[in-house]
């Protein structure tokens, strides 16, 4: 039974927006305070990305455990009342999510979901300093060069083949 009125909880849940939630905040100070550059919310990729990391070819959602369907969380629990409708919305954000996340993959992007219980007080700094590793392991690997050795048949620079007089 919920504790709040009908009225209350329609109140409760119009309010909540999805653009400058706390927890995208605590991840876009960390990276700015980096020196991560970011655009929010780009309108041109599927799923309008929370950050969009250019630079990198790096998409970031900062996904609420509730909304998404996180697996194994506590924070994730549905509703006791109207369950069918909670349970295909979730399902739906889920398959929208994982279907915006192929779409990007095939664009070239790379994809990072952080989740609101990762950013809890207690995890929030391990959380936070994994993903500036990730992103500076990205930004690494997209940009290694690889060399190879000209192929040849002969390598051995100080005794030829044929000398040229003995």
């Amino acid at each position: 039974m919920d504790i709040f009125s009908p009225e209350k909880r329609r109140r409760i849940m119009a309010a909540i927006g999805s653009k400058g939630t706390r927890p995208e905040m605590a991840v876009r100070r960390y990276l700015f305070a980096l020196g991560f550059r970011y655009r929010l919310n780009h309108g041109r990729l599927p799923g309008k990305p929370d950050v969009v990391l250019r630079k990198y070819r790096t998409c970031i959602f900062v996904n609420g455990c509730f909304w998404h369907g996180h697996d194994g969380c506590r924070m994730a629990h549905l509703p006791k009342t109207n369950t069918a409708f909670w349970e295909g919305k979730i399902a739906r954000n889920k398959l929208r999510d994982a279907d915006v996340q192929r779409r990007l993959a095939a664009m070239g992007w790379h994809c990072i979901t952080v989740w609101e219980c990762e950013l809890a007080p207690k995890r929030r700094e391990e959380t936070l300093r994994r993903l500036e590793f990730t992103l500076n392991r990205i930004f690494l690997t997209d940009r290694a060069m690889t060399y190879s050795p000209p192929e040849e048949e002969n390598q051995m620079a100080a005794e030829p083949d044929n000398p040229p007089f003995l």
